[in-house]
This record gives C-alpha cells, sequence and structure tokens, in this order.
C-alpha cells in the first residue's frame, strides 16, 4: 500500500477498533483484541524501523520494543485472568509493562539529543523547569498515596515503579519538546500518542483498573496511544523527525514563557488547593519542589543573560564592522583615531594617517563584473592586513577607499609599511595614497582632509604611489615655533 495512504487507513481502522473495543463484553476476546491493537502499532514501527535505519531507524525500533512488551504483558494477563483464574500482583506481567518505558524513553532521548541545536542549555533547564514542576502533582496525586499498605517490599516498589516510570517518560517527552526542530505531523502524532499514554497511567493508577459506567474507559487513552503511535510511524513524515525548523525557532516564545510560569505556579497552587479542600498539606514536596523551582529558575533567567549579552556583543561587533572585508568601519575609525590623538598627545609620539584609493577601481568592477569587484577589495584588505604591525589599523572608508592609521610611525616607517602594502596588492592591482601626519592641533577631520588632498595629487601625477601631505597652516596670529617629536 502506498505510504500517503497506509497512515490514513491505519488511523481509520485503529478507531473503528476503539469504538469496537469498548462495546465489546468482559472476557478473552476482548482482552486479545486489546492486545493485537498494541502488536499492530508494534508492528508500524519495526516497519519504518527497517527502511530508515540509522537515528531515527534506531529511535522508531527502540519505540518498537516498548509496545511488543506492553502487548507482552497484555497476553500474560490475558492468560492469568481467563485461564489460570488468578489476580497475581506483582508478576512477570508488570515486568514486561515497565519494559515499554524505559525503551520509549531512550527513544524520545535520542531523537531530542539529534534534533538539539549547539547552546542549548536553556531547552534543558526549560525542560528540567517543567519536570520538576509537573512531578510534584504527580507525586500528591499518584506517588504519595502509592506508599504503604503492601505485603513486601518488592510489592511496594513495583507498585512505586508505575508512576515513577511516568515520570521518567514525561521528562523524555519534555525534553524533546523544549529543543528546536520541524513539527512535522509524525511528530505532532508521536508526541499525542504520548500524551494519551500518560493520561491512560493516570487514569488507571488512580481508578485501579476499575471500569467507569461499566465500561473499559481507562483503557481507551491506552488504545488510542497505539493507533497514534502506528499512525506517526506510517506517516511519510516518519523520516523527518530529526530535520530542522525551516523558519527557526526562536529561542524564548511567549508560549514557552507562559507555559514556565503556570509550572511554577504548580507548587504555590498544590498548596492552596489543599488548604482549600482540607487535605493533609504537602509541606515538604512543596517546599522541596519550590526551592528546586527557584534554582532552575534563577539559572535559566542567567542563562537568558548571557545569550542577551553575547547578541549585543554581536550586534556591536557587526556595527563596527565592514561586512564586505571584515575590516572595522568608519565607525571604528573615527573612535580609533580619538583614541590615538589622547595617546600621541600624552606621549609625545608620531601619528600618521594614510588614504588609500584603489586605481581604476570603476574600469576593473566594468570589465570583470560587481562580484569580482568585490572580490578584489576583500583580498586586497586581507593582503594588505597581514603586512600591518601590531598598533597599526586599516580601516574601509568606503567604496574602494580605505584608511590606514599609523600611530609611533615616522612618515619614512608609514612610506616602506604602504610600499609593502602595495606590494601585496592582489590580482596585478595597485593603489594611490595620501599620506599626513598629525601636527599636534588639528581636528581629525583636518588630518583626514589633508591626507585626502594628498591621494589626488597622487591620482594626478600617475597613479601608483604615495605622496606625502603638506604642513598645515599655522593658526592665525600664532608664530612659528620650533617643532615637536610628534610633528617633524
Amino acid at each position: 500500500m502506498d505510504g500517503s495512504r497506509a497512515w490514513r487507513v491505519f488511523l481509520l481502522g485503529g478507531l473503528v477498533a476503539l469504538g469496537v473495543y469498548v462495546l465489546l463484553p468482559y472476557g478473552p476476546f476482548r482482552d486479545a483484541f486489546y492486545a493485537s491493537v498494541g502488536l499492530s502499532g508494534a508492528a508500524a514501527s519495526f516497519l519504518v524501523a527497517a527502511r530508515l535505519r540509522g537515528t531515527v531507524g534506531l529511535a522508531w525500533a527502540l519505540m518498537g520494543l516498548g509496545l511488543v512488551g506492553t502487548a507482552t504483558g497484555d497476553l500474560m494477563w490475558l492468560y492469568y485472568d481467563h485461564i489460570a483464574g488468578v489476580d497475581p500482583f506483582p508478576s512477570p506481567a508488570d515486568i514486561a509493562y515497565l519494559l515499554q518505558y524505559p525503551f520509549v524513553t531512550a527513544a524520545l532521548l535520542l531523537l531530542a539529543r539529534h534534533r538539539r541545536t549547539p547552546g542549548d542549555r536553556g531547552a534543558l533547564l526549560d525542560s528540567a523547569i517543567v519536570t520538576a514542576g509537573l512531578l510534584l502533582p504527580y507525586w500528591v496525586l499518584l506517588i504519595d498515596p502509592n506508599i504503604g499498605g503492601h505485603e513486601s517490599t518488592f510489592d511496594q516498589l513495583v507498585a512505586l515503579a508505575y508512576p515513577l516510570a511516568d515520570v521518567v517518560l514525561l521528562a523524555g517527552l519534555v525534553r524533546l519538546l523544549s529543543v528546536s526542530g520541524a513539527r512535522t505531523p509524525s511528530f505532532r502524532l508521536l508526541t499525542l500518542a504520548m500524551m494519551s499514554l500518560l493520561t491512560g497511567d493516570v487514569i488507571f493508577i488512580s481508578t485501579e483498573g476499575a471500569e467507569v459506567f461499566g465500561l473499559p474507559l481507562g483503557d481507551t487513552p491506552f488504545l488510542m496511544s497505539y493507533v497514534l503511535w502506528g499512525t506517526a510511524a506510517l506517516h511519510p513524515s516518519a523520516r523527518d523527525l530529526l530535520s530542522t525548523a525551516s523558519d527557526g525557532v526562536p529561542f524564548f516564545t511567549t508560549r514557552r514563557l507562559l507555559t514556565l510560569m503556570a509550572v511554577v505556579l504548580l507548587a504555590p497552587g498544590t498548596m492552596a488547593a489543599q488548604l482549600v479542600s482540607g487535605f493533609e498539606l504537602s509541606a515538604w514536596p512543596v517546599t522541596i519542589t519550590s526551592a528546586v523551582l527557584f534554582v532552575l529558575v534563577v539559572a535559566r533567567m542567567s542563562d537568558l543573560l548571557h545569550r542577551l549579552q553575547d547578541q549585543a556583543r554581536m550586534l556591536d561587533e557587526v556595527a563596527r564592522t565592514d561586512t564586505l572585508t571584515g575590516l572595522p568601519n568608519r565607525r571604528t575609525l573615527d573612535a580609533q583615531l580619538a583614541r590615538e590623538y589622547t595617546r600621541a598627545e600624552r606621549d609625545g609620539t608620531p601619528l600618521c594617517l594614510a588614504m588609500v584609493d584603489l586605481d581604476r577601481f570603476k574600469l576593473f568592477n566594468d570589465t570583470h563584473g560587481h562580484q569580482a569587484g568585490d572580490l578584489l577589495l576583500a583580498g586586497a584588505a586581507t593582503a594588505w592586513s597581514l603586512v600591518l604591525g601590531g598598533q597599526d589599523m586599516l580601516a574601509r572608508y568606503g567604496g574602494e577607499e580605505f584608511v590606514l592609521v599609523m600611530p609611533g610611525r615616522e612618515p619614512a616607517d608609514a612610506e616602506a609599511l604602504l610600499a609593502a602594502m602595495r606590494a601585496a596588492t592582489p590580482q596585478g592591482q595597485t593603489f594611490s595614497a595620501g599620506l599626513a601626519l598629525w601636527d599636534g592641533r588639528e581636528r581629525p577631520s583636518d588630518l583626514l582632509h589633508r591626507a585626502d588632498l594628498a591621494l589626488y595629487a597622487a591620482k594626478e601625477a600617475g597613479r601608483d604611489r604615495v605622496v606625502r601631505a603638506s604642513r598645515p597652516a599655522p593658526p592665525t596670529g600664532s608664530r612659528p615655533g620650533p617643532p615637536s617629536p610628534a610633528r617633524t
């Protein structure tokens, strides 16, 4: 049968089987019918596991083994109830039932591990918060009432194993839901199957397996989980359980925030409900859960703060960097030039600045295309950066123009550095440069203007050369004096 139809047929057949089961009279045929539905879900899981293999195939195989375990328990119980006429507890059937949980939980954690993204600490903390919060009502309603009243320690352990296994399965499901990844139809069906299974366990433990209104309504969530399980396995998207979300998943959504808030409020809510209802207060469980949730929430807040700080640093880096060449942009240049002015004035050291412009770049662009022009700019920036000293800074000024700040260099030394850069220019291209020495008084804009005028002079003189800028005119009314070390 075609895969696009198989899941629909299985779902429809499963829903019909569910209705038939509810109407069947109590007896061995009904119990055998019940076990067959579980085995059909296992068969669908093994079928897709054999087709897919790899991590996804292993996950489906583990889930299939879990379904085999519970179906085996059902068949063993059919023997005890209808053939041997006994009602043993505990029995090997309980072991078979309990085997379902480690297999299924292992499958969920396997999928979660391969669906997660780097920096997944936040999702891990979210799953821990939800699990810790939901553990409290499980303890109050299901675990605590099952403590005591058993003939032996082994009987007690088996009785507690069911709700504790639910907690482990719930933790695996929450972990899977907390990580990023595509929410495919198969993924959603599998999630509904897990939730139906957990619902069935809660009803079964609460009612001790008794029928409701003379009908086996407590069994219907289990049957629904088997049907959904098999449908998820047969759906064509079963192979895509490890696919990433195409639109990306925000690391902290409003829905996730509301979910965490509701879970954290379960602790005081449980205490309030017990006070209003007059039940015995679960003081210690509520206290311990509240303390654990407090620590986890603080850790989650710390993780969010660190992520916001990292994003702020990244945005600041983007704002200060030219995206094409990776060099500092004009904003960074202005800030660095102001710092170098202060340092040169304080230490009495020279400060040279050069305006660099690739020769005939427009012609290169028109001849080879804009993409080649971008590659030339990026390649030149990389090649020039390799010959710079530790104090020098090369920034992209705009277009094919660059500014080189050279603190501590005299003009002759600066010219030697520019000559090395000219030799390193890629693709046989050349550049012209205007070199200016700060006089200790002029503003950064004036220094850049003088370097720019020298650059135009280099262009007019034939390109592929460095021209020194003329000395700035002294301020009006000032008398010339001996040059300082920073002005020679």
